[in-house]
This record gives structure tokens, sequence and C-alpha cells, in this order.
């Protein structure tokens, strides 16, 4: 039977050597939880998101000079849509192992690492141990989680900053998360891609933690603070409010109503 659903295909060749766009791109899919139909093609629901997330990462290889290919599809055989569904539920699945980690980033946190710290623990891993390090003397070691830093498991990719990386992986979803990693990017990309009008606010609250507290656990502390008030304030559901009406304008309405 034909399957009903829509799913999104990329498609790369990438050569073997050198080893770091292959592996740069296999973390990023992993990240994604797009699942491996073959060795080079792997597919995820078709939707606005995943059609963004697979877009970046088709332009990432194709600039890097390999090839790849975005496409969206229904299987009519030999696979059915229950059965991808079954290994695409299994594959988000593996985020439930990391579970009481240790999560190690560079030390000296500033923006994108005092938020990854807070939604690692506000939202991935409640239990989590962090370690902050100087990467000319850190040694990996296993089990551990890196991010924001070189060779980590999650860390920047493409225009993306670790932050929205985490984000996208683990929870898509959140509107309220998606709305601070807009202004996460725009103040540790640099670019103003979002253009929020309060990101510069936020940029000198975080600026202020890290200038009072030489702690990268203080920094934390006090960062997740900010984080938590704002992830409440972009939680609650908006309201149309009316606008306030000047005096001038009820004064010249009240003569309108007088002379009627």
């Amino acid at each position: 039977m034909a399957g009903s659903r829509r799913w999104l295909l990329l498609i790369h060749q990438i050569p073997p050597t050198p080893t770091a766009l292959r592996v740069r791109v296999w973390r990023r899919l992993q990240q994604l939880g797009a699942v491996a139909l073959k060795s080079s093609v792997y597919m995820l629901p078709s939707n606005d998101q995943t059609r963004e997330d697979f877009e970046w990462l088709r332009r990432e290889i194709n600039e890097a000079g390999a090839e790849a290919t975005l496409c969206e599809a229904t299987f009519l055989s030999g696979v059915s849509d229950a059965q991808l569904e079954t290994r695409l539920r299994r594959q988000p699945e593996k985020a439930q192992r990391l579970r009481n980690r240790t999560w190690v980033t560079r030390t000296g946190i500033q923006v994108d690492r005092m938020a990854s710290a807070w939604l690692i623990r506000r939202f991935i891993d409640p239990r989590a141990r962090f370690r902050f390090v100087d990467t000319k003397r850190y040694r990996h070691r296993r089990g551990e989680q890196r991010f924001d830093m070189y060779e980590g498991e999650f860390t920047h990719v493409g225009e993306a900053c670790t932050f929205e990386v985490l984000q996208q992986r683990f929870c898509a979803h959140d509107k309220a998360l998606r709305l601070i990693a807009e202004r996460v990017h725009d103040l540790d990309i640099k670019d103003e891609k979002f253009g929020h009008p309060d990101t510069r606010s936020l940029g000198r609250r975080l600026a202020s933690i890290a200038a009072a507290h030489q702690s990268d656990v203080a920094r934390l502390d006090r960062a997740a603070i900010v984080l938590d008030g704002l992830y409440a304030s972009f939680s609650q559901p908006r309201r149309v409010h009316e606008p306030k009406r000047s005096a001038v304008g009820r004064r010249r309405r009240s003569r309108r109503r007088v002379r009627a």
C-alpha cells in the first residue's frame, strides 16, 4: 500500500578523506535525530523545521566541495510509514541516555555557554554536572558530553550557535525556547539575523553577570535566574491590548456625542 505521509530525504556524497566534513555531518545528523535509510541517505518527517534544518546542512555540504541533494518523498513499497515512524521514535529516545552526565565546556563562560548550560540543566539533564576546563589541558573522558568547544558533541553547526543546536535537537517544538535561541544567536554570532529589539538588553544583563563573577558556577547560577524569567515571559499566552487613547482623542469623541 502506498504511504500517505511525506518524508524529507537528504542524500549526500562526501569523500572518505579528509574525515573532518564526514564526521561533522554525521554528528549534525545525530543531533537532528535523522534516521539513516542507507549510508548516505537520511530521513526526517517533512515539515517547516526539518526542511530548514536539512537545507542548512545541504548548503554546508555543498559549500565544502561535496554533494548533497534534498527531496521530499512518499514510500510506495519496501517500508511502511509505521516502520519509519518506529525507527524515528527510537532515534529521539537516544536522548534519554543523556541523563546524570558530566557536561564539559570552556572556562570563562559567556552568552552561548551560559544559555546552553542553563538549557541542558533545565530541559535535558536535570542532574547535570558541569566542568569548565582549560582546553589546552583538557583530556576527554569517556561518557563526558562536550558543548561549545572543539570536537564537542554539541557545538556550532553552520550558522547555528550551540544553544540553537541544542534547542533544535531536544526542544524543537518549544516556542519560548526558540525565541530565546533567536536572541542568543544574535548575541553570539553578531549577525543581527533576527533583530529583536530586546536582544541588546539581554546581552547587557548577561555581560554584567560575567563582569561581576569570575566563577563559572556563579555565572551560570545568576544567568539561570535571568533565563528562567525570560522563558516564563515567553511562555505566557499573548494578549491583545487595545491601544491607549489620548486625552485629546477622548475629549473630541465626547464633544461629538454631545452634539449628536
